[in-house]
């Protein structure tokens, strides 16, 4: 398979690198890649894999659009609010380069599909926000002899990692276990500079193609750190646990990211129609609550369990935050405190 002379025109200031021309550029053509999650590090991803003229490109996300993620997730606009995220992209990204093909996938990454998904790529982008994902990539990522190149932000600091490549090390060997459910914070609760997705999601794409084209110092058994308040950035090394054996998938993904808590969700309109039924409580930040709030007592998740004895108890307890996150924590510690009244979390997004 050549270069179409309009391809050439295209790919002009790859073709006069010495560690690209003719030949890399047509490795970056032949190579296919599935990147999971088409949000914050997943956009700019695959902004540069899809300009760089990576052949196939496979987009995994079943995700809505939503106005909060237009902040940082630059291949959306309002219009695309309530559209699927896989779907949008590939219609913005085909603009930008027809040469490629597009596979979308509109559906979560799950044990069942993680496989058979993974054998039709050479290379994973793991785009994720959450742990769960991350060890079911890096799993089956290793069965199916893949490498994954993995990015995550929270805040103001980045990190990157190129995981079992050539059979090196894994995510596994960094993080062996998956962490418990209160020690999992993302950017939905805890916040993150936009440009910082920006910057994280361009060096995916970067340890991308230069796994594609042979380009040596591959960030393998290394653990990329980026701060944007210092902009300072150090690189740890890590060797492979060779005592850390992955056999098959397990169930542990489906569970990592949520709590075991069923119909205790209640929307704001269900409040507005009695709100004589129930007492709020807002687990929030305080300079979150002073942005806005709904009313009720006022307790910052951390602490909440040093002050639960100052929680209304006389009615029907309505707990919130942002996202619904630490409101699922809170109830789990109150529900350890015997609490009398019936404990509910308010669903949607509370600004």
């Amino acid at each position: 398979m050549d270069l179409t002379t309009s391809e050439k025109q295209q790919y002009s200031r790859h073709l006069i690198l010495d560690q690209i021309g003719i030949e890399g550029q047509l490795k970056i053509k032949n190579a296919s890649v599935l990147v999971i999650g088409a949000g914050g590090l997943g956009c700019p991803a695959l902004q540069y894999l899809t300009a760089a003229g990576v052949g196939r490109i496979g987009i995994i996300d079943n995700d809505l659009v939503e106005q909060s993620n237009l902040q940082r997730q630059i291949l959306y606009t309002h219009d695309d609010i309530g559209s699927n995220k896989a779907i949008i992209a590939a219609s913005r990204l085909e603009r930008l380069n027809p040469y490629i093909k597009f596979d979308k996938y509109p559906m979560r990454l799950t044990r069942d599909n993680a496989l058979e998904l993974f054998a039709n790529y050479d290379i994973i982008v793991d785009g994720s926000d959450n742990f769960a994902t991350r060890y079911l990539v890096n799993d089956a990522a290793v069965l199916k002899d893949k490498p994954v190149v993995l990015g995550s932000i929270y805040k103001f600091e980045g990190q990157l990692a190129v995981y079992n490549y050539k059979s090196g090390p894994t995510y596994r060997c960094l993080y062996p276990t998956p962490p418990k459910q209160n020690e999992m914070p993302n950017c939905s609760e805890a916040g993150v500079l936009g440009a910082l997705a920006g910057i994280i999601g361009a060096f995916q794409a970067n340890e991308v193609l230069k796994i594609i084209c042979g380009i040596a110092d591959v960030l393998s058994g290394k653990l990329l750190t980026y701060n944007m308040i210092s902009m300072e950035q150090m690189i740890l090394g890590f060797e492979k646990d060779t005592s850390i054996i992955v056999s098959c998938l397990e169930d542990e993904y489906e569970l990592q990211c949520e709590f075991p808590i069923d119909n205790m969700g209640i929307t704001i309109d269900e409040i507005n129609k009695h709100p004589d039924k129930y007492n709020l409580l807002d687990v929030r930040e305080h300079h979150e609550r002073a942005v806005h709030h709904i009313g009720g007592q006022h307790i910052p998740l951390g602490e909440l369990q040093n002050r639960a004895h100052e929680v209304l108890q006389t009615k029907d307890l309505v707990v919130y935050c942002k996202a619904g996150v630490r409101s699922k924590k809170a109830i789990k510690l109150l529900q350890e405190e015997d609490f009398d009244c019936r404990l509910l979390y308010l669903t949607g997004t509370v600004l």
